[in-house]
């Protein structure tokens, strides 16, 4: 026995320039049939929160699936799986878009692993979860709402992953605490006792970008902070955030941002005494003014 639900969504082409779509989704579990062998034209993520069972990778070998697990079918790339007698929990996503290709270059989408363990499945089956409401039928947001949700939906799942440490990166945490420091890549490297390639790989695994621009951007972000909040000179700012040369700072930040240091400033400017708070505010009790009742 089993049950299952699902929807299918026939985006236009104005939604497809979102970057993604969501072409379907489903919900079901029990001792579902057997998918395929068959071959698609589009990604489907496939999150197994229960129950175990198998599948015929594209290079013929099989493999066991175990909960929780995300199954990757890649458009192209022939598949055949299903569940053991016992049967299993099964929610899935068709999406399309050439966001795909970055979120790919990014790591979000694993391409040398057809099945990825999870450590949770709770957050991905969430986003599914909403992902099932919003397709009621008409609902006029039903194309955006869903696009929206397969991008957080890729997100969830990364973070979701097995080999994912829930603290963060430690490597990717040291580069943060030491972004504003004077130090070149070789030089973060070896303060981690690793190679320069090494540390590459680590960040590119991490945050799906090279060192350079993961400092690059801790760094800029600072900058933008403090051009906002403070009435700091250009100059000291570029020293604030480990750029000694005021004029190689403000070419790096005006090439990258779009608009130079004092540029920002002007449109963003909000002094405030003492700086901004570092404190990130508790997203289930944000800061509110208090009003009083009338």
């Amino acid at each position: 026995m089993y049950h299952t639900w699902m929807r299918y969504f026939t985006p236009g082409p104005v939604h497809h320039r979102l970057g993604l779509v969501c072409l379907g989704v489903g919900l079901q579990h029990g001792a579902l049939p057997t998918v395929g062998p068959r071959t698609l034209d589009h990604h489907v993520a496939v999150v197994i929160s229960a129950g175990g069972g198998w599948l015929v990778a594209p290079d013929g070998r099989r493999t066991r699936i175990a909960a929780p697990a995300l199954i990757w079918l890649r458009p192209g790339e022939r598949h055949h799986y299903g569940p053991d007698p016992g049967g299993w929990d099964e929610s899935f996503v068709d999406f399309a878009g050439p966001a795909v290709a970055t979120y790919t270059e990014l790591g979000y989408i694993d391409t040398d692993r057809t099945v990825v363990p999870l450590s949770d499945p709770a957050g991905p089956r969430a986003v599914i979860g909403r992902i099932a409401r919003a397709a009621r039928r008409g609902n006029p947001l039903l194309e955006v709402e869903t696009s929206a949700a397969v991008h957080e939906l890729l997100v969830a799942l990364r973070r979701a992953r097995a080999d994912t440490n829930p603290a963060g990166d430690p490597v990717l945490s040291a580069l943060a605490r030491d972004a504003f420091l004077p130090l070149s890549v070789a030089e973060h490297a070896a303060r981690h006792g690793m190679t320069p390639a090494e540390l590459r790989a680590a960040v590119r695994r991490g945050a799906g970008c090279s060192p350079k621009d993961y400092l690059l951007s801790i760094r800029l972000g600072r900058a933008k902070e403090l051009l906002a909040a403070t009435e700091l000179p250009v100059a000291a700012v570029a020293r604030r955030v480990g750029y000694e040369d005021p004029a190689y700072f403000s070419r790096l930040f005006t090439r990258r941002v779009g608009v130079p240091p004092v540029r920002f400033r002007e449109q963003q400017g909000r002094t405030v005494p003492g700086g901004w708070s570092d404190r990130v505010p508790d997203p289930e009790h944000p800061p509110t003014i208090a009003t009083r009742a009338t």
